[in-house]
Protein backbone atom coordinates (compact mmCIF):
# COMPACT_ATOMS: atom_id res chain seq x y z
CA UNK A 1 0.00 0.00 0.00
CA UNK A 2 1.15 3.54 -0.66
CA UNK A 3 0.05 6.78 0.90
CA UNK A 4 -1.08 9.59 -1.37
CA UNK A 5 0.27 12.82 0.18
CA UNK A 6 -2.38 14.94 -1.55
CA UNK A 7 -5.37 13.38 0.17
CA UNK A 8 -3.66 11.21 2.82
CA UNK A 9 -5.62 8.17 1.61
CA UNK A 10 -4.07 4.72 1.59
CA UNK A 11 -4.01 3.45 -1.99
CA UNK A 12 -3.79 -0.15 -3.15
CA UNK A 13 -1.77 -0.84 -6.31
CA UNK A 14 -3.88 -1.89 -9.29
CA UNK A 15 -3.52 -5.59 -10.13
CA UNK A 16 -1.12 -5.96 -13.08
CA UNK A 17 -2.77 -6.79 -16.41
CA UNK A 18 -1.92 -9.96 -18.32
CA UNK A 19 -2.62 -11.30 -21.79
CA UNK A 20 -6.04 -12.77 -22.59
CA UNK A 21 -4.29 -15.71 -24.25
CA UNK A 22 -5.54 -17.88 -27.09
CA UNK A 23 -8.09 -19.88 -25.09
CA UNK A 24 -10.66 -17.27 -24.05
CA UNK A 25 -13.95 -19.20 -23.80
CA UNK A 26 -16.21 -19.35 -26.83
CA UNK A 27 -19.96 -19.01 -26.43
CA UNK A 28 -21.94 -18.87 -23.23
CA UNK A 29 -20.17 -19.07 -19.87
CA UNK A 30 -22.26 -20.63 -17.10
CA UNK A 31 -22.95 -18.39 -14.11
CA UNK A 32 -21.70 -20.79 -11.49
CA UNK A 33 -19.18 -20.97 -8.69
CA UNK A 34 -18.28 -24.65 -9.09
CA UNK A 35 -16.15 -26.06 -11.91
CA UNK A 36 -15.50 -29.42 -10.24
CA UNK A 37 -18.75 -31.21 -11.15
CA UNK A 38 -20.73 -31.17 -14.35
CA UNK A 39 -24.08 -31.14 -12.60
CA UNK A 40 -24.91 -34.48 -14.25
CA UNK A 41 -24.46 -37.28 -11.74
CA UNK A 42 -21.74 -37.66 -9.14
CA UNK A 43 -18.61 -37.59 -11.34
CA UNK A 44 -16.11 -34.87 -10.51
CA UNK A 45 -13.10 -33.36 -12.24
CA UNK A 46 -9.66 -34.94 -11.83
CA UNK A 47 -7.06 -33.05 -9.86
CA UNK A 48 -6.41 -31.24 -6.61
CA UNK A 49 -9.49 -29.47 -5.28
CA UNK A 50 -9.02 -25.70 -4.98
CA UNK A 51 -11.25 -23.23 -3.15
CA UNK A 52 -10.54 -19.75 -4.52
CA UNK A 53 -11.84 -16.65 -2.78
CA UNK A 54 -11.14 -12.95 -2.94
CA UNK A 55 -12.51 -9.47 -3.34
CA UNK A 56 -12.64 -6.96 -6.15
CA UNK A 57 -11.62 -3.55 -4.81
CA UNK A 58 -10.86 -0.01 -5.97
CA UNK A 59 -7.45 1.54 -5.20
CA UNK A 60 -8.99 3.21 -2.14
CA UNK A 61 -10.09 -0.18 -0.82
CA UNK A 62 -13.78 0.19 -1.63
CA UNK A 63 -15.52 -3.05 -2.60
CA UNK A 64 -16.82 -3.33 -6.16
CA UNK A 65 -20.27 -4.88 -5.85
CA UNK A 66 -21.78 -6.55 -8.90
CA UNK A 67 -18.49 -6.86 -10.80
CA UNK A 68 -18.63 -9.59 -13.44
CA UNK A 69 -15.70 -12.02 -13.39
CA UNK A 70 -15.04 -14.39 -16.29
CA UNK A 71 -12.69 -17.18 -15.25
CA UNK A 72 -11.08 -19.79 -17.52
CA UNK A 73 -8.33 -22.30 -16.97
CA UNK A 74 -6.75 -25.56 -18.08
CA UNK A 75 -7.72 -28.83 -16.43
CA UNK A 76 -5.38 -30.79 -14.13
CA UNK A 77 -3.54 -32.19 -17.20
CA UNK A 78 -2.94 -28.72 -18.69
CA UNK A 79 -5.67 -28.98 -21.37
CA UNK A 80 -8.17 -26.20 -22.12
CA UNK A 81 -11.65 -27.02 -23.33
CA UNK A 82 -11.13 -24.92 -26.44
CA UNK A 83 -10.82 -25.90 -30.13
CA UNK A 84 -7.52 -23.98 -30.52
CA UNK A 85 -5.74 -26.00 -27.82
CA UNK A 86 -3.49 -28.51 -29.62
CA UNK A 87 -1.98 -29.89 -26.40
CA UNK A 88 -2.31 -33.71 -26.71
CA UNK A 89 -3.32 -33.99 -23.03
CA UNK A 90 -6.84 -35.39 -22.53
CA UNK A 91 -9.97 -33.29 -22.05
CA UNK A 92 -11.57 -34.00 -18.68
CA UNK A 93 -15.27 -34.66 -19.41
CA UNK A 94 -16.13 -33.59 -15.86
CA UNK A 95 -14.37 -30.22 -16.01
CA UNK A 96 -15.86 -27.34 -17.97
CA UNK A 97 -12.95 -24.96 -17.44
CA UNK A 98 -14.79 -21.66 -17.48
CA UNK A 99 -17.39 -19.80 -15.46
CA UNK A 100 -18.83 -16.39 -14.84
CA UNK A 101 -19.21 -14.98 -11.33
CA UNK A 102 -20.67 -11.81 -9.84
CA UNK A 103 -19.25 -10.15 -6.73
CA UNK A 104 -21.51 -9.70 -3.70
CA UNK A 105 -22.17 -6.32 -2.00
CA UNK A 106 -18.78 -6.59 -0.25
CA UNK A 107 -16.98 -7.26 -3.55
CA UNK A 108 -16.41 -10.92 -2.69
CA UNK A 109 -16.30 -13.85 -5.08
CA UNK A 110 -15.86 -17.59 -4.52
CA UNK A 111 -14.99 -20.44 -6.86
CA UNK A 112 -14.63 -24.20 -6.34
CA UNK A 113 -12.27 -25.57 -8.97
CA UNK A 114 -9.14 -27.69 -9.37
CA UNK A 115 -5.54 -26.59 -9.53
CA UNK A 116 -4.72 -26.31 -13.24
CA UNK A 117 -1.80 -28.18 -14.75
CA UNK A 118 1.21 -26.74 -16.56
CA UNK A 119 1.28 -27.05 -20.35
CA UNK A 120 3.53 -26.53 -23.38
CA UNK A 121 3.08 -23.51 -25.64
CA UNK A 122 3.43 -23.57 -29.43
CA UNK A 123 6.80 -21.85 -28.98
CA UNK A 124 8.07 -24.70 -26.79
CA UNK A 125 7.85 -22.94 -23.41
CA UNK A 126 6.11 -24.55 -20.44
CA UNK A 127 3.52 -22.30 -18.84
CA UNK A 128 3.16 -22.61 -15.07
CA UNK A 129 -0.24 -23.43 -13.59
CA UNK A 130 -2.41 -20.30 -13.76
CA UNK A 131 -6.02 -19.12 -13.86
CA UNK A 132 -7.28 -16.36 -16.18
CA UNK A 133 -9.56 -13.55 -14.98
CA UNK A 134 -11.46 -10.87 -16.89
CA UNK A 135 -13.05 -8.46 -14.40
CA UNK A 136 -15.68 -5.95 -15.50
CA UNK A 137 -16.56 -3.29 -12.93
CA UNK A 138 -18.95 -0.43 -13.54
CA UNK A 139 -16.35 1.68 -15.39
CA UNK A 140 -13.26 -0.44 -15.82
CA UNK A 141 -12.11 -3.81 -17.20
CA UNK A 142 -9.04 -5.77 -16.17
CA UNK A 143 -7.67 -8.98 -17.69
CA UNK A 144 -5.13 -10.75 -15.49
CA UNK A 145 -3.86 -14.14 -14.35
CA UNK A 146 -3.33 -15.80 -10.99
CA UNK A 147 -0.22 -17.95 -10.42
CA UNK A 148 0.76 -20.29 -7.57
CA UNK A 149 3.75 -19.90 -5.27
CA UNK A 150 6.55 -22.45 -5.57
CA UNK A 151 5.99 -23.43 -9.20
CA UNK A 152 9.40 -23.79 -10.93
CA UNK A 153 8.08 -22.39 -14.25
CA UNK A 154 7.21 -19.08 -12.53
CA UNK A 155 10.90 -18.16 -12.77
CA UNK A 156 10.97 -18.40 -16.57
CA UNK A 157 7.39 -17.56 -17.60
CA UNK A 158 7.64 -14.58 -19.94
CA UNK A 159 4.12 -13.32 -19.26
CA UNK A 160 4.37 -13.44 -15.47
CA UNK A 161 7.81 -11.84 -15.50
CA UNK A 162 6.70 -9.07 -17.86
CA UNK A 163 4.21 -7.83 -15.22
CA UNK A 164 5.25 -4.63 -13.42
CA UNK A 165 4.75 -6.30 -10.00
CA UNK A 166 4.63 -10.06 -10.64
CA UNK A 167 4.47 -10.86 -6.91
CA UNK A 168 0.93 -9.42 -6.86
CA UNK A 169 -0.19 -12.24 -9.16
CA UNK A 170 1.22 -15.12 -7.09
CA UNK A 171 -0.83 -16.72 -4.33
CA UNK A 172 0.17 -19.15 -1.60
CA UNK A 173 -1.86 -22.34 -1.29
CA UNK A 174 -2.96 -23.32 2.21
CA UNK A 175 -4.88 -26.30 3.48
CA UNK A 176 -8.57 -25.42 3.66
CA UNK A 177 -10.21 -25.54 7.09
CA UNK A 178 -11.98 -28.83 7.81
CA UNK A 179 -15.35 -27.04 7.85
CA UNK A 180 -14.86 -26.18 4.16
CA UNK A 181 -13.17 -29.30 2.83
CA UNK A 182 -10.23 -31.00 4.49
CA UNK A 183 -8.93 -32.36 1.14
CA UNK A 184 -8.91 -28.96 -0.60
CA UNK A 185 -6.37 -26.21 -1.07
CA UNK A 186 -7.42 -22.66 -0.25
CA UNK A 187 -6.20 -19.61 -2.18
CA UNK A 188 -7.11 -15.95 -1.68
CA UNK A 189 -6.71 -13.51 -4.56
CA UNK A 190 -7.88 -9.91 -4.23
CA UNK A 191 -8.13 -7.94 -7.47
CA UNK A 192 -7.77 -4.17 -7.57
CA UNK A 193 -9.22 -2.42 -10.60
CA UNK A 194 -8.55 1.21 -11.53
CA UNK A 195 -12.11 2.32 -10.79
CA UNK A 196 -15.31 0.60 -9.68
Amino acid sequence: MTENAADNVVRLPVTPPQIVGPFYPLGQRPVAGDLVGTGHGTATARGELLLLTGRVLTPTGQPVAGARIDIWQANADGKYRHPSDVNPAPVDPNFNGFAQLMTDPEGRYRLRTIKPGRYPTREGDIRPPHIHFAVDGLFDRLVTQLYFSGEPENQSDRWLNAAPRPEQLIVMLRHAPAMLDRKAWLAEFDIVIASG
